[in-house]
């Protein structure tokens, strides 16, 4: 049996180096008054901009005056789902190396005080939910676009605030499908059917686990009041829950909450309180987690 290629990460690093363009990309067809942006939660505005993003970057050319041979030149269209839904995978194709992009945003709050901010790091909402598997991933061309954005103030009117990109990460998709799915493993998850429902344990299943006893993997619930031993696993796939190395290491350096320690596909830590939670044996936590359990 012939093993398919997986994407190596030279071509990340050109596919990095080819889409870098986007960084700083001022979305100007959305312009928010600066008065008016105390009102909004940033769920809100990452519910916004998530629909903006995903229909305009592979028309920039026609958004952005005066730029139309640069962002032609990123060569990003829109790809045809292939899960027949609307939430089709992947997002897009980049036509000149032919790799399939999936994108995920990522919220950093605005420079200024402008909008409501949390006392604790936010959790990244974006994730790679149970629809994207390892029965739809292609190894060798699938990427995971991660894109950080902030709202900053219009280039011209400083009253005006528009997202503006400020960085992004290409990631090879199946590893990331990797790390979820092992995350999943070891925590005494389980999925359901062929790859279609991801479920945790349910504290009766836990107890049943403790004392050594089967577990119905059968059956699943929603909620704890159903009485499975399994419910559905609802923060499946959440960016801070998937422990993948590289794409922590880019939530923790663009002001997001991260994951200080993973199993996948070794034990990895980052920086002195990923060091200090694994000497503590604690795994597969926050880096807002750790820190209140360390103060």
């Amino acid at each position: 049996m012939t093993v398919a290629p997986e994407i190596t990460q030279s071509e990340l690093d050109d596919l990095h180096a080819a889409l870098s363009g986007l960084i700083e990309v001022q979305f100007e067809v959305l312009k928010l008054p600066r008065e008016i942006l105390i009102g909004f939660e940033p769920s809100q505005i990452g519910t916004i901009v998530g629909v903006l993003m995903d229909a305009c970057i592979p028309q920039l050319d026609k958004i952005v005056q005066g730029q139309g041979e640069l962002f032609r030149a990123l060569g990003l269209v829109k790809h045809e789902g292939i899960l027949k839904d609307r939430e089709g995978y992947p997002d897009y194709l980049h036509e000149p190396s032919g790799k399939r992009l999936e994108l995920k945003l990522l919220y950093v709050d605005p420079a200024e005080a402008v909008m409501k901010v949390t006392e604790t790091r936010r959790e990244p909402s974006a994730r790679l939910t149970q629809k994207v598997t390892v029965k739809n991933v292609d190894p060798s061309r699938d990427v995971m676009l991660l894109l950080a954005y902030q709202l900053q103030p219009h280039r011209h009117d400083a009253e005006l605030y528009c997202p503006t990109i400020t960085n992004l990460a290409v990631f090879s998709m199946i590893e990331c499908i990797r790390a979820r799915d092992h995350r999943l493993r070891v925590s005494g998850g389980y999925w359901f059917g062929d790859f279609e429902t991801p479920a945790i344990l349910s504290r009766i299943g836990k107890a049943k686990k403790s004392n050594g006893l089967p577990v119905d993997t059968e059956h699943y619930g929603r909620k704890e009041s159903e009485g499975y031993d399994f419910n559905e696993d609802t923060n499946f796939g959440k960016l801070k829950r998937i422990p993948y190395q590289p794409l922590q290491r880019f939530l923790r350096d663009n002001g997001a909450d991260y994951s200080v320690t993973g199993m996948y596909p070794k034990p990895w830590a980052l920086g002195r309180k990923g060091a200090k939670a694994a000497q503590l044996g604690l795994l597969d936590l926050s880096a807002t987690e750790v820190q209140e359990l360390l103060e």
